[in-house]
Formats: structure tokens, C-alpha cells, sequence
């Protein structure tokens, strides 16, 4: 059978399900602290939130880029996170999804949560033939990220600095033996359509 490229990888439970974020110190040491997002972060605009770890890393260079110092992993509800996914659009036209371009126009110009699949990547931050998953909240749904679905926010920046230590002296098997586990995340068929995403999931993968 063939191994999916395109399903939701995500350290869960039965409840929750834990998604990245990246943020300057001003709002990543806040948040981590009281448990949700406070300001300077702003609810008026859109947020990413993406269950990737490894994808986190090659985006924010192991928390080294200007505004994204502070790695947070946010645990959200399960019910949260599949309101969210249940209002996503993708954000191209994926014939898979959609008939026809125009429907997929018609949507998104309505979407109040973005979906898009990137190639996931491995420690040492090369693109891969699976894909991670993001989803972007909108202005019109964060107020219910922040204040619904979040049930935790830890800090996971010491984590990363430690990892991206080892992966530089090659030490990558024990910089892998700190790996937060991701597992496949179920799907209904409904969402797997709406999402573009593979129906089956895969055996774990080493990364």
C-alpha cells in the first residue's frame, strides 16, 4: 500500500492535540506563563498554528529568526481543533477538493480558516516527500482559539536550543531521542476531503 505524503502527524490524546507556534519573547514568555495568549499578541489578524515539530524548526531556524525566538507548544481541545479544520479551505484550488477553480474562488473568498500542506522536514531541516499540515486562523475564529480551545502553552524553546546543539556536533540519534512523538492524527472521511488529505495513515516514519 502506498504510504501517504499528505496526513495530519501530531502529538495527541484523547482530548487534545498539541500545535506550534513561534513568537518573539514578548509574547512567547507571556503566554508560556499564564497559559494563553495576552498582548502584545493581536487577535486581529491571522495565526498559524501547525502540529509539526520538525516543520516549526526548519521555519523558525531552531528559534533563531528575528520575531520567532520562543517556541511554544500549544495543547488545544480536540473539539477546537476539529472546528477548525472543519471550517478550512484550502489555499489553492486542489482538484481533489474542488470541481473547478471557480468553486474553490467562491470558498476561500469566504474562508475564515486557511489550510495548507507543506513538505515536512527532517532534523537536519531537508524538504521531504511528506507533507505537514498548517492551518490558518483568521481574525473571525482566533477570539475562539484564545479563548476556547486553548487548554495549555508550555515553552519548548530550552528544548530546541538543546536539539539544535547536538544536531550541529552530529549527534543527530540523540537529538531524535528528544523528538516530541507524533502519531498519525484520525481523520474522517468528510474532513480528509475537505482537507485534501489521504484517507489511510501510514506506519511511523523516521525523520
Amino acid at each position: 500500500m502506498k504510504t501517504p505524503t499528505r496526513e495530519i502527524r501530531a502529538a495527541h490524546d484523547r482530548d487534545s492535540i498539541t500545535v506550534y507556534q513561534a513568537y518573539g519573547p514578548e509574547i512567547g514568555g507571556p503566554a508560556a506563563e499564564h497559559g494563553t495568549f495576552l498582548p502584545p499578541f493581536s487577535r486581529h489578524r491571522m495565526t498559524w498554528i501547525k502540529p509539526s515539530f520538525l516543520w516549526l524548526m526548519a521555519r523558525s531556524n531552531w528559534a533563531r529568526k528575528p520575531g520567532q525566538e520562543s517556541i511554544l507548544a500549544v495543547r488545544i481541545s480536540r473539539a477546537g481543533w476539529e472546528e477548525a479544520l472543519g471550517l478550512a479551505v484550502p489555499t489553492d484550488p486542489d482538484r481533489r477538493v474542488f470541481r473547478s477553480s471557480d468553486e474553490w474562488r467562491e470558498r476561500f473568498a469566504k474562508a475564515v480558516v486557511h489550510v495548507q500542506w507543506d513538505p515536512e522536514r527532517s532534523l537536519r531541516g531537508q524538504k521531504m516527500e511528506a507533507r505537514s499540515i498548517q492551518i490558518g486562523l483568521s481574525r473571525h475564529i482566533v477570539d475562539h482559539y484564545v479563548d476556547d480551545w486553548i487548554i495549555g502553552i508550555d515553552d519548548r524553546t530550552p528544548l530546541v536550543r538543546t536539539m539544535h546543539r547536538l544536531v550541529q556536533a552530529g549527534q543527530v540519534g540523540k537529538a531524535r531521542a528528544l523528538l516530541p512523538p507524533e502519531r498519525p492524527y484520525p481523520l474522517s472521511a468528510d474532513l480528509a476531503h475537505r482537507l485534501g488529505a489521504d484517507s489511510a495513515a501510514g506506519p511511523e516514519r523516521s525523520r
